[in-house]
């Protein structure tokens, strides 16, 4: 099917608001309100409730709901302790979080998150107010932080490579548009997986743009604050990286995965996991959105006080 004029379709919609448990009369938070699919779900099962949406990209408003249920706040979730103390609100019955890149990123030729558009400017922000952009990472980083980014980020074998291409290139003339990028890394490109290849290295430039990792790192650490005992916490992740520090943080509590025990050896964590494995698409979700193949859900309870 296409969804190329569609903002953003939800991956593992119902999946992921079932797991939220939801209570007609709860406070939810949806840290990634992009098009709204999930939010929308989760308004569907409230009557008194209340719902607080986050996203960091101003073109989110356009899809707001008239819904006096519903508080849009436009900013990074890695705030979301302190705006949700602003508005009142010091805990929450259960918070969903759909990562990575809407649909509206990828294909809107301006903002530089695909290689499918060589004309556009190396910006990849997902917010317009940040200072920093894929230009600026790839003109003025040194070789050994460009080195880093790719292979922490990319997991790319030969980062030392293309860090020291890139570097070379810039020396030439700037790196100003996604054209100017492809170009300067071709002779890395193997032809056998050329957009794999590309995918990969758009994926660790944006994640330093966005410094997603350490937003999702707050995120996971703030929602053992401001979840309920018993508050439910449902999380998408699109990556291999993104994955690990969920499936850490849920069995331990920390991203690190550091198991904690008490004095008698025991394992001591604050979530109860509800989905042992990752949830992934059925065969059917990915036919009708080819984008939601690289979904997983996890899914995890705050246990009660002890």
């Amino acid at each position: 099917m296409d969804n190329s004029n569609v903002y953003h379709v939800p991956a593992l919609l119902k999946e992921s608001v079932e797991a939220l448990n939801i209570k007609t009369d709860g406070v939810y938070v949806d840290v990634t309100y992009g098009g709204g699919g999930h939010s929308g779900e989760i308004l569907s099962r409230l009557k008194n409730g209340r719902l607080f949406a986050f996203d960091r990209d101003r073109d989110a408003v356009n899809n707001l709901p008239k819904d006096k249920r519903l508080i849009f706040i436009n900013n990074n979730f890695r705030f979301m302790h302190n705006l949700l103390r602003y508005h009142g609100v010091t805990q929450v019955d259960g918070i969903l979080a759909d990562l990575g890149v809407s649909s509206h990123h990828f294909d809107n030729g301006e903002r530089g998150f695909s290689f499918r558009f060589p004309d556009a400017s190396l910006d990849m922000r997902m917010g317009q107010d940040s200072d920093l952009t894929a230009q600026k990472v790839l003109n003025t980083y040194p070789q050994n932080s460009l080195k880093r980014i790719f292979f922490e980020y990319g997991e790319i074998k030969r980062a030392d490579r293309l860090a020291a291409i890139l570097v070379d290139s810039r020396n030439q003339k700037p790196l100003n548009s996604v054209a100017d990028l492809i170009e300067s890394i071709t002779p890395l490109i193997p032809k056998s997986d050329e957009k794999q290849f590309l995918a990969k290295v758009f994926q660790a430039i944006r994640i330093e743009v966005n410094k997603e990792m350490q937003s999702l790192k707050q995120l996971l650490e703030q929602s053992l604050k401001v979840l309920v005992p018993e508050g439910r916490l449902s999380v998408i992740s699109y990556h291999s990286l993104e994955d690990r520090m969920v499936k850490n943080f849920m069995k331990t509590g920390n991203v690190e995965g550091q198991q904690v025990k008490d004095f008698y050896g025991n394992e001591i964590s604050p979530f109860t996991i509800i989905s042992k494995k990752a949830i992934v698409p059925s065969s059917e979700e990915i036919l009708f959105n080819s984008r939601s193949r690289s979904a997983k859900l996890r899914i995890a309870q705050k246990k009660m006080m002890q």
